[in-house]
Protein backbone atom coordinates (compact mmCIF):
# COMPACT_ATOMS: atom_id res chain seq x y z
CA UNK A 1 0.00 0.00 0.00
CA UNK A 2 2.65 2.44 -0.55
CA UNK A 3 -0.16 5.03 -2.15
CA UNK A 4 -1.09 4.94 1.64
CA UNK A 5 2.69 5.92 2.33
CA UNK A 6 2.47 8.33 0.18
CA UNK A 7 -0.93 10.36 1.78
CA UNK A 8 0.64 9.95 5.45
CA UNK A 9 3.86 11.57 4.37
CA UNK A 10 2.59 14.90 3.20
CA UNK A 11 -0.31 14.74 6.04
CA UNK A 12 2.83 14.96 8.34
CA UNK A 13 4.03 18.25 6.92
CA UNK A 14 0.81 20.03 7.35
CA UNK A 15 0.71 22.09 10.11
CA UNK A 16 -2.90 22.53 10.98
CA UNK A 17 -2.75 18.74 11.42
CA UNK A 18 0.69 18.77 13.56
CA UNK A 19 -0.71 18.46 16.65
CA UNK A 20 -2.35 15.18 16.53
CA UNK A 21 0.58 13.76 14.16
CA UNK A 22 2.90 14.11 16.56
CA UNK A 23 1.21 11.84 19.25
CA UNK A 24 2.51 8.77 18.88
CA UNK A 25 1.30 5.68 17.43
CA UNK A 26 0.27 4.06 21.11
CA UNK A 27 -1.57 7.27 22.03
CA UNK A 28 -4.46 5.33 21.26
CA UNK A 29 -4.15 2.70 24.33
CA UNK A 30 -8.30 2.65 25.71
CA UNK A 31 -9.04 0.74 22.10
CA UNK A 32 -12.60 -0.02 21.47
CA UNK A 33 -11.81 -2.76 19.45
CA UNK A 34 -14.10 -5.56 19.04
CA UNK A 35 -11.99 -8.36 20.37
CA UNK A 36 -11.77 -5.95 23.54
CA UNK A 37 -15.81 -5.14 24.03
CA UNK A 38 -16.63 -8.70 23.42
CA UNK A 39 -16.99 -11.22 26.38
CA UNK A 40 -13.48 -12.94 25.70
CA UNK A 41 -15.14 -15.82 27.99
CA UNK A 42 -17.28 -16.34 24.53
CA UNK A 43 -16.62 -20.45 24.28
CA UNK A 44 -14.87 -22.14 21.57
CA UNK A 45 -17.70 -24.03 20.37
CA UNK A 46 -19.80 -20.51 19.82
CA UNK A 47 -16.29 -19.26 17.68
CA UNK A 48 -15.90 -19.22 13.86
CA UNK A 49 -14.23 -17.47 11.17
CA UNK A 50 -14.53 -16.14 8.16
CA UNK A 51 -11.69 -14.76 5.71
CA UNK A 52 -12.40 -11.71 3.38
CA UNK A 53 -10.28 -9.51 1.40
CA UNK A 54 -11.15 -6.26 0.19
CA UNK A 55 -8.50 -3.95 -0.49
CA UNK A 56 -6.76 -2.20 2.23
CA UNK A 57 -6.82 -4.07 5.57
CA UNK A 58 -7.13 -1.21 7.70
CA UNK A 59 -10.44 -0.11 5.89
CA UNK A 60 -12.15 -3.81 6.38
CA UNK A 61 -11.65 -4.06 10.15
CA UNK A 62 -14.22 -1.15 11.24
CA UNK A 63 -17.02 -2.45 9.06
CA UNK A 64 -17.51 -5.93 10.54
CA UNK A 65 -16.02 -4.76 14.18
CA UNK A 66 -19.40 -2.92 14.45
CA UNK A 67 -21.64 -6.13 13.52
CA UNK A 68 -23.04 -7.67 16.56
CA UNK A 69 -21.37 -10.91 17.17
CA UNK A 70 -17.98 -10.38 16.02
CA UNK A 71 -15.87 -11.17 18.61
CA UNK A 72 -12.45 -9.88 16.64
CA UNK A 73 -11.09 -8.95 13.12
CA UNK A 74 -7.56 -9.06 12.90
CA UNK A 75 -5.66 -7.66 9.53
CA UNK A 76 -3.37 -9.76 7.59
CA UNK A 77 -2.21 -11.89 4.29
CA UNK A 78 -3.67 -14.82 2.43
CA UNK A 79 -3.93 -16.27 -0.95
CA UNK A 80 -0.50 -16.70 -1.62
CA UNK A 81 2.66 -18.73 -1.82
CA UNK A 82 5.20 -17.55 0.33
CA UNK A 83 5.43 -18.48 4.11
CA UNK A 84 5.39 -15.84 6.87
CA UNK A 85 4.74 -12.78 4.39
CA UNK A 86 5.98 -9.55 5.85
CA UNK A 87 4.11 -6.18 4.67
CA UNK A 88 7.30 -4.94 2.55
CA UNK A 89 6.81 -8.22 0.91
CA UNK A 90 3.09 -8.49 0.12
CA UNK A 91 2.99 -4.62 -1.15
CA UNK A 92 5.41 -5.47 -3.47
CA UNK A 93 3.26 -8.12 -5.69
CA UNK A 94 5.67 -11.10 -5.40
CA UNK A 95 4.13 -12.91 -3.42
CA UNK A 96 0.74 -13.66 -4.85
CA UNK A 97 -1.02 -13.14 -1.47
CA UNK A 98 -3.52 -10.10 -0.74
CA UNK A 99 -4.66 -8.09 1.86
CA UNK A 100 -7.27 -9.64 4.14
CA UNK A 101 -9.23 -9.72 7.75
CA UNK A 102 -9.90 -12.86 9.49
CA UNK A 103 -13.04 -12.33 11.21
CA UNK A 104 -13.75 -14.16 14.52
CA UNK A 105 -18.08 -14.15 15.09
CA UNK A 106 -20.26 -15.76 17.11
CA UNK A 107 -22.49 -17.96 14.26
CA UNK A 108 -25.34 -18.04 17.40
CA UNK A 109 -25.73 -14.07 17.31
CA UNK A 110 -24.66 -13.26 13.92
CA UNK A 111 -25.11 -15.66 10.52
CA UNK A 112 -22.01 -15.98 7.79
CA UNK A 113 -24.34 -14.16 5.16
CA UNK A 114 -24.99 -11.60 6.89
CA UNK A 115 -20.58 -11.40 7.10
CA UNK A 116 -21.01 -10.97 3.23
CA UNK A 117 -23.65 -8.53 3.10
CA UNK A 118 -21.49 -5.90 5.19
CA UNK A 119 -18.82 -7.39 2.51
CA UNK A 120 -20.09 -6.63 -0.29
CA UNK A 121 -20.85 -3.03 0.40
CA UNK A 122 -17.31 -2.34 1.18
CA UNK A 123 -15.44 -3.25 -1.88
CA UNK A 124 -15.37 -2.69 -5.50
CA UNK A 125 -16.44 -6.25 -7.13
CA UNK A 126 -15.72 -4.86 -10.77
CA UNK A 127 -12.01 -4.50 -10.44
CA UNK A 128 -9.66 -7.69 -9.41
CA UNK A 129 -6.48 -5.94 -9.85
CA UNK A 130 -6.71 -3.10 -7.36
CA UNK A 131 -9.55 -1.60 -5.07
CA UNK A 132 -9.67 2.31 -5.18
CA UNK A 133 -6.33 4.20 -5.36
CA UNK A 134 -4.63 0.37 -4.10
CA UNK A 135 -2.67 -1.02 -7.30
CA UNK A 136 -1.99 -4.75 -7.59
CA UNK A 137 -3.28 -7.71 -7.22
CA UNK A 138 -2.05 -7.92 -3.50
CA UNK A 139 -5.27 -5.46 -3.40
CA UNK A 140 -7.93 -7.63 -5.12
CA UNK A 141 -11.04 -8.66 -3.39
CA UNK A 142 -11.69 -12.22 -2.64
CA UNK A 143 -13.90 -14.48 -0.55
CA UNK A 144 -11.97 -17.34 1.29
CA UNK A 145 -14.49 -19.63 2.98
CA UNK A 146 -13.32 -21.88 5.78
CA UNK A 147 -15.62 -24.67 5.28
CA UNK A 148 -18.58 -26.09 2.58
CA UNK A 149 -21.25 -23.85 3.94
CA UNK A 150 -19.12 -20.92 3.57
CA UNK A 151 -18.64 -21.71 0.70
CA UNK A 152 -22.16 -22.58 -0.83
CA UNK A 153 -23.23 -19.11 1.07
CA UNK A 154 -20.72 -17.23 -0.64
CA UNK A 155 -21.33 -18.72 -4.12
CA UNK A 156 -25.39 -17.47 -3.75
CA UNK A 157 -24.52 -14.64 -2.34
CA UNK A 158 -22.07 -13.97 -5.25
CA UNK A 159 -25.21 -15.01 -7.48
CA UNK A 160 -27.39 -12.78 -5.82
CA UNK A 161 -25.21 -9.82 -6.09
CA UNK A 162 -24.37 -10.60 -10.43
CA UNK A 163 -28.51 -10.95 -11.00
CA UNK A 164 -29.47 -7.87 -8.60
CA UNK A 165 -26.36 -5.31 -9.77
CA UNK A 166 -25.97 -3.64 -12.66
CA UNK A 167 -22.81 -2.23 -12.99
CA UNK A 168 -21.30 -1.16 -15.98
CA UNK A 169 -18.63 -3.62 -15.24
CA UNK A 170 -18.88 -7.34 -14.66
CA UNK A 171 -18.50 -8.47 -10.91
CA UNK A 172 -15.24 -10.33 -11.25
CA UNK A 173 -14.68 -11.44 -7.62
CA UNK A 174 -12.96 -15.15 -6.34
CA UNK A 175 -14.12 -17.25 -3.73
CA UNK A 176 -11.28 -19.26 -3.16
CA UNK A 177 -11.35 -22.03 -0.23
CA UNK A 178 -9.45 -20.96 2.64
CA UNK A 179 -5.62 -21.31 3.37
CA UNK A 180 -3.20 -20.39 5.98
CA UNK A 181 -3.79 -16.57 6.72
CA UNK A 182 -0.98 -14.71 8.40
CA UNK A 183 -1.50 -11.51 10.50
CA UNK A 184 0.10 -8.59 9.60
CA UNK A 185 2.35 -6.47 11.83
CA UNK A 186 1.28 -5.61 15.12
CA UNK A 187 1.20 -1.08 13.87
CA UNK A 188 -1.49 -2.61 10.91
CA UNK A 189 -3.92 -3.99 13.99
CA UNK A 190 -6.91 -1.76 14.88
CA UNK A 191 -5.40 0.99 12.63
CA UNK A 192 -8.40 2.77 12.54
CA UNK A 193 -8.41 3.62 16.16
CA UNK A 194 -4.60 4.11 16.71
CA UNK A 195 -4.53 6.35 13.85
CA UNK A 196 -8.22 7.72 13.30
CA UNK A 197 -6.81 11.27 11.73
CA UNK A 198 -4.50 9.45 9.26
CA UNK A 199 -7.25 6.61 8.67
CA UNK A 200 -9.97 9.31 7.60
CA UNK A 201 -7.28 10.95 5.05
CA UNK A 202 -6.49 7.88 3.26
CA UNK A 203 -9.68 6.55 2.98
CA UNK A 204 -10.85 10.22 1.20
CA UNK A 205 -7.98 11.07 -0.27
CA UNK A 206 -8.04 7.21 -1.98
CA UNK A 207 -11.30 7.56 -3.31
CA UNK A 208 -12.94 4.84 -1.18
CA UNK A 209 -15.73 6.26 -0.07
CA UNK A 210 -17.10 8.09 -2.99
CA UNK A 211 -16.29 4.76 -5.08
CA UNK A 212 -18.52 2.63 -2.67
CA UNK A 213 -21.26 5.49 -2.84
CA UNK A 214 -21.13 5.36 -6.41
CA UNK A 215 -21.71 1.45 -6.18
CA UNK A 216 -23.62 0.86 -3.56
CA UNK A 217 -25.57 4.29 -2.90
CA UNK A 218 -26.78 4.89 0.84
CA UNK A 219 -26.21 1.08 1.61
CA UNK A 220 -22.14 1.96 0.51
CA UNK A 221 -19.55 1.37 3.23
CA UNK A 222 -21.98 0.53 6.29
CA UNK A 223 -20.48 2.46 9.18
CA UNK A 224 -17.18 3.32 8.32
Amino acid sequence: MMKKLNVFTVLCVLPFFAVFLLLPVGACNQSNSKAKRENVQTSSSKRAKAIFAGGCFWCMEKPFDQVEGVISTVSGYTGGNKNNPTYKEVSAGTTGHTEAIQIEFDPSKVDYSKLLEVYWVNVDPTKNDRQFCDVGTQYRPEIFPTDASQRQKAEASLKEITKSKSFKEPIVVDITDASTFYPAEDYHQDYYEKNPIRYKYYRHNCGRDARLKELWGENAGGKH
